[in-house]
């Protein structure tokens, strides 16, 4: 009885931890210019699916709609776009790929993948075309 409730008391004590370690969460994209924090980013998981949405921009030159956007989220206001679509955690557990992620300066969508980092602190978000990729590191808001 003792060792079954030391060892409940541990996995409560772990679930914050493990919790961490996924893209679900609200999240600061960096500027790869100034290294700047320049948005917000809200992940969640939509069905074992990941989307995730600007709950406000942080930079004061942000444009207010997705002007160059060339799909359904042409013209559409920046705060509340939705920027990632897609995205399922892959077998190995530590990534989740097979998504796609906008760029709203630039109107392009890029395949995407997602990998917790330094304990689920950070998230490396990696963006290809082709065999290119870009990648940035957001940070997780607290």
């Amino acid at each position: 009885m003792k060792k079954t409730l030391i060892l409940a008391f541990a996995a409560v004590l772990a679930a914050p931890a493990f919790a961490q370690m996924t893209p679900v969460g609200t999240w600061n994209s960096i500027d790869d210019k100034t290294g700047q924090p320049k948005a917000e980013i809200r992940i969640v998981d939509n069905g074992g699916a990941l989307s995730g949405r600007i709950q406000k921009t942080l930079k004061p030159d942000a444009k207010p709609t997705c002007t160059e956007c060339t799909d359904d989220r042409k013209d559409q206001p920046i705060v509340g776009l939705e920027i990632i679509r897609g995205g399922k955690q892959a077998e190995s557990g530590d990534v989740w790929e097979g998504g796609k992620i906008l760029d709203p300066e630039n109107g392009k969508e890029y395949r995407a993948t997602f990998t917790p980092i330094e304990g689920g602190k950070e998230l490396q978000v990696r963006g290809f075309i082709g065999p290119f990729f870009r990648t940035q590191v957001w940070k997780r808001v607290q």
